[in-house]
């Protein structure tokens, strides 16, 4: 968990590399379905790129369907998700139905204008999907990826009007998560600040505490 641009994803890839976890977008999956073509995924774009969250009933529909395609014996990160008190509610559901629980929740705490820099300055390839920044992390040809010479844009829910309204978003309907996981012992709060080398090391120590 965290706000839009502290890191969750890059921290994630990392978390499911080391642990041989199942990595569950459900922002890559949102893209993916929509590059299929498919209803579902053409919806859930609308709302990510006027940088709304995409409704309940769609996030817990294509979570549902990833989830029991993995089964009960397989360990997974959830990244993105849940997002409303509703969808944690959802999810309780679904694990309840697959006989397993989670572990953990992390939230990564980053200051909101750290963010701003962040995410307005986030650049993807349009070929392999590589991330770059335009201060932090720039290309070493301006606007064309290091990796396979695609062309770099910015996505529609990084730009700063978008990303306004995804951070007052999360204030209102995300945080409230925080406390439905507090009281069940299994919230930890990490400084997402730091580097990323320091940021992984404090997660992992808080993975091994709770296990």
């Amino acid at each position: 968990m965290g706000p839009p641009g502290a890191g969750k994803g890059s921290q994630a890839q990392k978390l499911v590399e080391d642990y041989n976890l199942t990595h569950i977008s459900t922002g890559e999956m949102f893209r993916q379905s929509y590059e299929r073509g498919e209803e579902l995924g053409k919806k859930a774009m609308a709302y990510i790129n006027d940088g709304n969250l995409v409704s309940d009933e769609i996030t817990n529909k294509i979570v549902r369907k990833r989830l029991s395609e993995e089964g009960p014996d397989q360990s997974f990160l959830l990244d993105g998700y849940p997002r409303t008190v509703a969808q944690a509610k959802a999810l309780d559901d679904m694990l309840k139905e697959l006989n397993a629980a989670l572990t953990a929740v992390i939230n990564i705490v980053v200051d909101k204008g750290v963010i701003l820099e962040r995410m307005v300055g986030r650049r993807v390839c349009k070929s392999c999907g590589a991330t770059y920044h335009t201060k932090f992390k720039p290309p070493q040809k301006e606007d064309v990826c290091d990796r396979c010479g695609g062309e770099l844009y910015q996505r529609e829910d990084d730009k700063l009007d978008s990303v306004r309204n995804r951070l007052r978003i999360y204030e209102t309907k995300t945080k409230p998560i925080i406390d439905y996981y507090k009281g069940r012992g299994i919230l930890v709060n990490i400084n997402g600040m730091q580097s990323f080398e320091a940021v992984y090391s404090d997660i992992k120590r808080a993975l091994r505490d709770l296990s």
